[in-house]
């Protein structure tokens, strides 16, 4: 194998077009000659750029809307061919197939295409790259020889190499962007028999996951981790500012951006060790933040902060004085920005809630004890309004019916056993992780009194059924108004007795959110 291999000929063909005009510059730069298909090429010709049509080059038109284009000897004898070979190069020389040094090929965009809920099935099938997939699995065979780009992030090192080179590439360089270029095709081919294992029925996953970042360590020194994603897949998330996120970072944001995007209302929340500590919704973005930090005025401290709207200075001006681990929004004001990037540990991040919300992501959880994985779908729906039933004499008016919804659904994402007091659309207190649901109540009623936050008047929500009437006499004599919970124990009978002695509201959802 040569170290270096100059680069002379390349094939284009990208839906992608990302970065392509600053590549192309390069490469014309260098004289290199240019072959393209369909779209990449009409790209190329509109930006300035000698290129050449493949198909004039093989004789053999696109055809078939474009499945059939690149699937030609000339094609693939040009990614194929080893130049230490003679009789390889005798081969190419007597059928006139040119020798291509370079493959710039991304794929059909399946991934994002999927992760639609409006996609049919139909163009799901239109969108597997047929011919992407070959040329690249080709290319990279061979990457003795040819150097072969799947994503237009591998550009600028390419470039570097490029002219470090003198127009040349390094074995080193080419071996790697092999690697890259078979992790693609095999997340590509993972994702496409995950979407037809969905759609049949079937309880199984393929995943071909990468590190995306190394990290300093796991939930505690001594344990090494590093943060995987799938090559090719979108990232819902993007760090602007501050220190490298941490594995427990990357729980709480993860579950941070999984209740933010659950809430259409504007929403602010604070997490601790993946527990909401605090949760408010509201029009005024500064008087939100501080109705969650009200909630347990200790607990934020250190915490993660999450706001389903762009962050404005004046909630910025709030949160600048004190020790925040992590703050998320879908965007920054610049002024807020400028003021938060000062403290240059904060870790400021950007995420698309949309994104997160339609995402039809499994949830996949590895049991290393058991010696295997769990795999279940998504928690997203709160409850299915057929089931939700009044169970208590007492009615419950609009207001009150509204700040149950808010209070089970900021539940869902408390650690079981799970209580949240909540009224006028904020946290009062929160109890979680408990063995005795009695337990988190009385944690809760606790964390309120210290927070100097009254719960008389407020309504009680729990992610799962009450085993006993104990919780419902509980709540009355903290002064609660309405309870809501799923219902479904074999003891219901005596919760709603105690409702109606108490002249409480309870209403069942008939939908439970245990979350371990």
């Amino acid at each position: 194998m040569a170290d270096t291999t100059p680069i002379r000929r390349a094939l284009i063909s990208v839906s992608d077009k990302t970065g392509l005009e600053e590549l192309a510059r390069a490469l014309s730069k260098r004289n290199v000659e240019l072959f393209s298909t369909g779209g990449t090429l009409k790209f190329l010709i509109d930006k300035g750029f000698a290129a050449t049509a493949v198909e004039d080059y093989t004789g053999f038109p696109e055809m078939m809307d474009g499945r059939v284009k690149t699937l030609h000897p000339k094609v693939h004898g040009g990614f194929l061919a080893r130049r230490d070979l003679p009789e390889h190069l005798a081969a190419a020389d007597k059928h006139q197939i040119k020798l291509f040094d370079l493959v710039v090929v991304n794929l059909y965009p399946f991934e994002s295409v999927t992760a639609k809920p409006e996609t049919s099935f139909e163009e799901a099938v239109e969108n597997i790259d047929i011919g992407g997939p070959a040329m690249i699995r080709s290319s990279a065979k061979n990457a003795a020889s040819v150097t072969v780009l799947v994503s237009a992030a591998q550009y600028p090192a390419f470039i570097e190499n490029l002219e470090a080179g003198n127009g040349a590439t390094t074995l080193a360089f080419r071996e790697k962007c092999r690697l890259e270029a078979y992790q693609r095709t095999a997340a590509y081919d993972a994702a496409i028999s995950s979407y037809l294992a969905a759609r049949a029925n079937q309880k199984s996953l393929t995943l071909n996951l990468t590190e995306a970042q190394p990290l300093r360590y796991g939930e505690n020194p001594h344990q090494s981790a590093s943060y995987l994603t799938q090559p090719g897949s979108q990232q819902v998330w993007k760090q602007l500012a501050g220190k490298e996120l941490s594995f427990n970072n990357i729980l709480d944001l993860d579950i941070a951006i999984r209740l933010a995007a659950d809430f259409e209302k504007p929403v602010c929340a604070i997490f601790k060790h993946t527990n909401p500590c605090g949760v408010a919704t509201g029009d005024n973005q500064a008087e939100i933040l501080q109705q969650a930090m009200d909630c347990d005025p200790v607990s934020f401290f250190g915490g993660i902060v999450v706001f389903n709207r762009k962050l404005e200075k004046a909630a910025a001006d709030k949160l600048a004085p004190h020790f925040f681990e992590l703050i998320i929004a879908p965007e920054f004001e610049p002024a807020a920005l400028e003021l938060l990037k000062a403290k240059k540990n904060l870790r400021l991040i950007t995420a698309d809630f949309a994104q997160a919300a339609s995402a039809a992501v499994k949830d996949l959880r590895s049991v290393p004890g058991a010696g295997g994985f769990l795999l279940q779908d998504q928690d997203l729906k709160l409850w299915e309004k057929a089931e939700l039933k009044t169970v208590s004499k007492k009615a419950a008016d609009a207001a009150t019916l509204a700040d149950l919804e808010f209070a089970f659904r900021v539940a869902k994402f408390v650690k079981s056993n799970a209580v949240v007091f909540a009224a006028g659309g904020r946290t009062l207190a929160i109890g979680a992780g408990q063995m005795s649901r009695i337990d988190s109540i009385r944690i809760a009623e606790k964390k309120a009194e210290d927070a100097k936050l009254t719960l008389k008047g407020s309504v009680m929500a729990s992610e799962a059924f009450f085993p006993f009437r104990d919780s419902i006499d509980t709540c009355a004599k903290i002064g609660v108004r309405a309870v809501v919970q799923p219902g479904g124990s074999i003891k219901d009978g005596d919760s709603i007795a105690a409702a109606d002695e108490h002249g409480m509201v309870l209403v069942f959802t008939g939908m439970r959110h245990f979350r371990h």
